[in-house]
């Protein structure tokens, strides 16, 4: 399905001809705004849902965690094994790295931030979700972001990027620049696994960049309450 087909995120006066009960079943079937009122309806149809073949192989859907008054949220790209196993999103070495990361600047994932993925359940060894799958899954992302109402995304790394705005510029070259969409503020930032993989906080380096990143974050959010 192209996301074209996805109804304007915020009118809610479309309508269109679908079964709901069909969405987690069919790829084909577009999501219209309003068509879920909270998580834990979005969440009923994600761990029903056959969109893509991911369903097959899934323990469990992870639809987010953290504050979904918050005014950030964070999108990440797919659950990994400890994601799948307890259907939280960032809960392994990347999430405790991310906790951190927010802690440092004054920010507590449990009550200023909602971290959602671009796709919610686990590609099998861990691989990239193919574009089909992230197509399959925009939707229920799109509805996450309709009841949230952020004024901040923040999304991590090249395939929450290209997932959400369809933007295949490197995170090396935008990372730390606002980008508006929808009348909200997105924000590319490294993922934290990749600052795993890169832990020198020598200048220049991944990690202060992103130490860079978050106080400019932490500055956009004050000035926007």
């Amino acid at each position: 399905m192209s996301s074209d087909l996805q109804l304007s995120l915020f009118d809610n006066n479309q309508s269109a001809t679908f079964q709901t009960d069909s969405i987690p079943a069919n790829a084909k079937i577009p999501i219209p705004p309003g068509t879920y009122q909270n998580m834990e309806q979005i969440g009923d149809h994600c761990n029903r849902c056959y969109r893509c073949e991911l369903g097959n192989t899934r323990t469990h859907a992870v639809i987010g965690r953290g504050n979904p008054q918050a005014s950030i949220l964070i999108v990440g790209e797919a659950p990994g094994q400890n994601e799948d196993e307890t259907g939280l999103p960032f809960v392994g070495r990347s999430g405790q790295l991310l906790d951190k990361i927010l802690e440092s600047v004054g920010l507590s994932a449990e009550t200023d931030v909602f971290i959602a993925n671009v796709i919610k359940c686990r590609p099998p060894n861990n691989r990239p979700p193919t574009a089909k799958e992230i197509e399959a899954c925009k939707p229920y992302l799109l509805e996450q972001i309709r009841i949230l109402d952020p004024k901040i995304i923040l999304l991590t790394g090249a395939t929450a990027l290209k997932g959400l705005l369809s933007d295949k510029r490197p995170i090396s070259k935008i990372r730390g620049q606002w980008i508006e969409w929808e009348n909200r503020l997105c924000m590319p930032i490294f993922h934290p696994s990749y600052l795993l993989r890169n832990p020198s906080r020598e200048p220049e380096t991944p990690k202060w960049f992103m130490w860079q990143d978050m106080q400019l974050i932490k500055a956009k959010l004050d000035e926007l309450k």
